[in-house]
């Protein structure tokens, strides 16, 4: 489809009169665009793309608002949902290089609870099977709350765990990241959000957080879930946390900043945040990272049985999005944001998409359509 669109323009060109399609490649982007925002039902639609690590293109199309008609420009911020996921496992690896902890460590004596599969009480949940959702832990009961595993104020904890053994299978779960989240507040003695903040925003010069206060409201892009043949905006992506903060308890409450899927951002910051995942931990002279630190995030999980998983520490590798491309990033989805984040640290080359509006539709790769195809055209463009 992606051609077809590239045909279309260049079929479009010619029809004014001009002799071949000479469009630039910022040109063609911008029309390709326009024309998926179109083709697919989303409300608005926003991009980056990385080449030779550099960032080249950027664009913003269709609506940021409904009710209100205004459109989306590339300064917009949007809540990226699960990507966000990839910043609290970059804060957990900073403080791993600070021998805060082993990865292999049990969870536990940090949290000042106990954290156990009651199934498998013997078997310590670690840093590392919180990062790779390999936990046993899973979304059942909520993630908000470290209430949910915590046996003193629950006494259904076994609702939390899986029936297999930590380490041994694979289940995405948000709780385990809100509770990594909590363990980045516990070592480094600084709140979520501020920590984030100090130790990776503000070093790469991003406009960007976990906290929505920090904020103009003006600067949001409202988020949509398509129901029953509209788009209902979904006002709870970007609540106010003040009434919470004022009785905020460090080392517990940190989920109300959704260290799993809260961070606020646009995509020319975000791809950014790429750069230092294809720079082996470096952007623009800064290091958030080393480099085995970087490996380790973007290297699957091996199994106990030798098994190789997808997913790294909230870094995924995937040969299914690009054909003859093995690319890593993460997607998020939530409130009706569609997002992506994915690239080939050798080549050099990535990109952003985030829509705050889609009738989700999911492919034969496992993709939603709106992820493939954003992505391909651009790569089509920029890079292939």
């Amino acid at each position: 489809m992606n051609k077809s669109i590239l045909l279309f323009f260049c079929a479009a060109v010619l029809a004014v009169g001009m002799a071949s399609c000479t469009s630039s490649p910022e040109e063609q982007a911008d029309q390709a665009m326009n024309n998926l925002i179109k083709e697919l039902n989303a409300v608005g639609l926003s991009v980056a793309v990385v080449k030779d690590n550099q960032i080249v293109y950027t664009g913003a199309f269709g609506t940021k608002n409904i009710e209100k008609g205004t459109l989306i420009n590339t300064d917009d911020i949007f809540r990226i949902a699960s990507i966000s996921k990839s910043f609290t496992a970059t804060a957990i690896m900073q403080l791993y290089e600070q021998g805060k902890f082993a990865l292999d460590d049990d969870v536990s004596p940090a949290l000042g609870l106990t954290v156990r599969n009651p199934n498998f009480p013997d078997i310590p949940i670690t840093y590392r099977m919180l990062l790779t959702h390999t936990s046993s832990l899973n979304d059942t009961t909520g993630y908000f709350s470290l209430d949910v595993i915590d046996p003193q104020k629950t006494r259904e904890i076994w609702r939390a765990y899986n029936t297999y053994a930590p380490g041994t299978q694979y289940e995405y779960c948000n709780l385990g990241f809100n509770t990594l989240g909590t363990l980045v507040e516990i070592h480094s003695g600084e709140r979520f959000d501020r920590y984030i903040d100090q130790h990776i925003i503000k070093p790469l010069g991003l406009h960007a957080g976990f906290n929505v206060d920090d904020f103009d409201r003006n600067e949001f892009v409202s988020l949509y879930d398509f129901e029953e043949g509209q788009f209902v905006e979904a006002p709870d992506a970007y609540l106010s946390r003040a009434t919470e903060l004022e009785n905020y308890l460090m080392g517990r409450n940190t989920p109300i900043f959704s260290p799993t899927g809260g961070m606020k951002i646009a995509p020319k910051d975000l791809a950014k945040h790429m750069l230092v995942q294809m720079n082996q931990g470096t952007w623009n002279g800064v290091r958030i990272l080393k480099p085995e630190s970087v490996a380790a995030m973007q290297t699957p999980y091996e199994y106990p049985d030798g098994r190789i998983g997808e997913y790294g520490f909230a870094i995924s590798t995937t040969s299914k999005l690009i054909e003859g491309e093995t690319l890593k990033g993460h997607t998020g989805s939530a409130y009706g944001l569609y997002s992506a984040m994915f690239f080939e640290p050798q080549k050099k080359f990535g990109f952003v998409m985030m829509t705050n509006g889609y009738e989700a539709k999911r492919g034969d790769n496992g993709f939603l359509t709106i992820q493939s195809e954003v992505i391909n055209a651009l790569y089509d463009i920029f890079i292939k």
